[in-house]
């Protein structure tokens, strides 16, 4: 199977790691870290030294409670990185829910456009929609990133997520975006309890179902603080697991801050024949 980006297409036989790159001064976990273009840029080199096959840049923080970032703020943050970024010769992906930054970061040349509202503001099917060839990532959130955590309830976690997912899928779709150009976040941690995201790991090989590859956030989420009891600087065993879990349950790209540690324990997971 196949991604297809605007420079791209990636070979998903084998799991992809995706380096997360936040320019953002509050992130839940790094916010601050890499605040600055050429802080971020050094990031990126880094992450790709470490074994990540897919950057992606953001520069609004997603945490729960987080305020939005004015459009310029983001602008500011973002599109330099996205920039310098492409000089590195892997896909970059920009991390937003603002068709502007959508649009400018691809008018930049931005393979992928990582949406957690999955294109449900005014403008951003537009925006993809308007681009010959650039890949997208559509994630499932209820509420937002301000209100999302406030008692989140279903009656199936999995097939209500699933349901979105495809609904947000065929609204590609008739846009004339293919699907080869489309992975699917089922969010976890995204307007989601603990329970809730475990049912979506232990269930994750139902919405492969939806004939898309799978992409996979669980990085430092405080579901696996719940589990371990860590605070978020003390998750990367767990945040490892997660990943190969992940994996085993066919997902082919996965979304991490721990780029080295990840790609070595798919290398081992991977000889050993245990992949998804």
């Amino acid at each position: 199977m196949f991604w297809q980006t605007t420079r791209f297409c990636i070979d998903l036989a084998e799991p992809k790691v995706m380096g997360i790159v936040n320019v953002t001064p509050d992130s839940f976990s790094d916010g601050g870290r890499h605040g600055d273009a050429a802080g971020a840029l050094a990031h990126c080199e880094t992450l790709l030294a470490e074994g990540a096959h897919i950057l992606d840049i953001g520069g609004e923080s997603t945490r729960p409670g987080a305020a939005q970032v004015p459009l310029d703020e983001e602008l500011r943050r973002v599109i330099p990185v996205v920039e310098g970024a492409l000089k590195l010769g892997v896909p970059v992906s920009v991390d937003t829910v603002k068709p502007e930054v959508m649009r400018r970061a691809l008018d930049a040349g931005a393979d992928i456009v990582n949406d957690i509202n999955a294109l449900r503001l005014p403008g951003a099917l537009e925006a993809v929609a308007a681009h010959p060839g650039c890949g997208v990532c559509l994630m499932h959130m209820r509420g937002d990133p301000a209100t999302m955590q406030q008692r989140p309830a279903y009656d199936d976690v999995v097939l209500e997520v699933g349901d979105f997912l495809r609904e947000r899928l065929a609204a590609l779709r008739e846009r004339g975006v293919t699907a080869e150009r489309v992975v699917l976040d089922p969010g976890i941690g995204f307007g989601k309890s603990v329970q809730h995201n475990l049912d979506l790991l232990r269930r994750q090989r139902e919405l492969l179902a939806l004939g898309r590859p799978l992409l996979l956030g669980w990085s430092r989420k405080s579901t696996l603080g719940a589990l371990t009891g860590r605070p978020v600087e003390q998750r990367l065993a767990a945040s490892v697991a997660a990943a190969l879990a992940c994996v085993h349950r066919g997902a082919r790209i996965v979304r991490v801050h721990d780029v080295a540690a990840t790609a070595d324990a798919l290398k081992v997971w991977g000889a050993a024949g245990l992949g998804g």
